[in-house]
């Protein structure tokens, strides 16, 4: 982290990871996102937002890592298992998402 980082709390290390994740700048929020989830190792919503980064910055195997951990702290969060399943998809491992995308399903989401 930089000098001009140290500073910051954890709340303001996740509006700044938001800024780069809402310009579409993946790469650089997954750092911070670390960070927070460093910091914060309970909370979903910085660990699900870690793994989208990921997916969307192509580092698939840390967002599975990632989404299996959400999945692991909230058992019914529709969306980790739909990003779960998309990112077994995207990886070409199609029967293994099967059974991600049917709890999506199930608890939701399609």
């Amino acid at each position: 982290m930089n000098t001009a980082h140290r500073e910051e709390t954890t709340a303001q290390r996740w509006a700044r990871a938001e800024l780069f994740f809402d310009a579409k700048q993946y790469a650089d929020a997954a750092p911070i996102l670390a960070e927070v989830v460093a910091e914060t190792p309970g909370q979903v919503a910085p660990r699900l937002l870690l793994a989208r980064a990921y997916y969307h910055s192509a580092q698939l195997g840390r967002a599975e890592a990632e989404l299996r951990e959400v999945i692991a702290l909230d058992p019914v969060e529709p969306y980790a298992y739909l990003m779960l399943g998309r990112t077994l998809q995207r990886q070409g491992r199609a029967e293994q998402a099967a059974g991600p995308l049917r709890i999506a399903a199930a608890l939701g989401l399609e």
